[in-house]
């Protein structure tokens, strides 16, 4: 197939960089543009952005001039990794002028007409584009993905919640720095320390499950029933968000059943093959102490979350642990896949 143009809004931040990365050598997505805050613009990429990552920049990605995020970019589709608190209308106008917005920020995760998307979860949500192009007036869409937490929670308990049912879960994050972004959390402040509150973190945790989770109708998604108490943490960890994760099922199961549906679970983005599913997207560790961040973030490139410790609960059902790459399936590479299969689904 020819490449499909693409740009990225936000290229210089973190997560921006995880989609630079991930879409240099993408088989499908041609990096056309790179657009970031008046501070940037105007400079080749590789002298405005604070790279991260041991390898080089990628020669043609450097050599690009970072641009303001306004919609004349030749681009088909454009990657959000705004800041929320400036995401919202940039995102708009981008959709109005006939972009597919793949957003990573939380601007537009609630509204009504806008998919909130895990690929293997709930693709039958993009459905939701059409009624957002209907009521906006618009040529193109836009796209979310979920908090870097909650996708790998849904992720994780939708084979049980498809085979038993989920109807409650307690969840403790520990959660990488990584997911604070650059000027984040001061070294002062996490070092030989745990913070036990992340703003805006224990809400979404509580809400964005009730949104994927939730029954397409007519006039959008009627959310589901579940009930999540999240208590949230950062933790001195690069990158890989821990939670541990108590659910209470619909019906009976065996530690055994557990681990079956956990390992045959595959979805739309696997029935595809595109190109960043993993071919397992839940992998599970047997051993006393897995998952660890440190082990087990790069399972499946990044892409796969990783769940251990399954074992019982004595006020719940049962207990276990759940890790994935926050900037990279809780991020940029889900961001990604979302964007994949809008192209797969034809909805381009």
């Amino acid at each position: 197939m020819e490449r499909i143009p693409v740009a990225v809004l936000g290229s210089t931040g973190m997560v921006g960089q995880w989609f630079v990365r991930l879409l240099a050598s993408h088989p499908w997505f041609e990096l056309t543009a790179l657009a970031a805050s008046d501070r940037s613009a105007g400079k080749p990429y590789r002298e405005a952005v604070r790279w991260i990552f041991p390898e080089e920049i990628p020669e043609r990605v450097g050599g690009l001039p970072v641009v303001a995020p306004e919609p004349d970019l030749p681009a088909r589709i454009v990657f959000s990794a705004l800041p929320g608190e400036v995401a919202g209308p940039i995102e708009e106008e981008f959709a109005q002028s006939g972009y597919v917005v793949s957003s990573n920020a939380r601007s537009h995760r609630y509204d009504p007409d806008v998919p909130l998307v895990v690929a293997e979860v709930n693709p039958d949500h993009l459905a939701l584009v059409e009624l957002q192009r209907k009521r906006r007036g618009w040529k193109g869409f836009i796209v979310t993905g979920g908090n870097c937490s909650t996708v790998q929670l849904v992720l994780a308990l939708e084979p049980l919640r498809r085979r038993f049912g989920v109807e409650a879960a307690v969840v403790t994050t520990m959660q990488a720095l990584s997911g604070a972004g650059f000027s984040g959390v001061p070294g002062n402040a996490i070092l030989d320390n745990v913070l036990p509150y992340i703003p805006g973190e224990e809400e979404k945790l509580a809400r964005e499950p009730r949104k994927i989770w939730g029954r397409m109708t007519p006039q959008g998604i009627e959310e589901a029933g579940v009930r999540i108490s999240a208590h949230c943490h950062r933790v001195a960890t690069l990158d890989g968000h821990l939670e541990a994760v108590s659910v209470k099922l619909s019906r009976p199961a065996t530690e055994g059943e557990l681990v079956e549906a956990l390992e045959a679970f595959r979805g739309r983005p696997q029935q595809l093959g595109l190109p960043s599913a993993p071919a397992q997207p839940i992998l599970v560790r047997h051993e006393p102490d897995r998952p660890q961040p440190r082990l087990d973030r790069y399972a499946g490139g990044g892409m796969s979350v990783v769940v251990g410790r399954i074992r019982p609960c004595s006020v719940l059902d049962w207990r276990l642990e759940i890790l994935g790459h926050n900037t990279v399936r809780g991020a940029a590479g889900g961001a990604i896949l979302n964007a994949e299969l809008v192209v797969a689904e034809g909805l381009l």
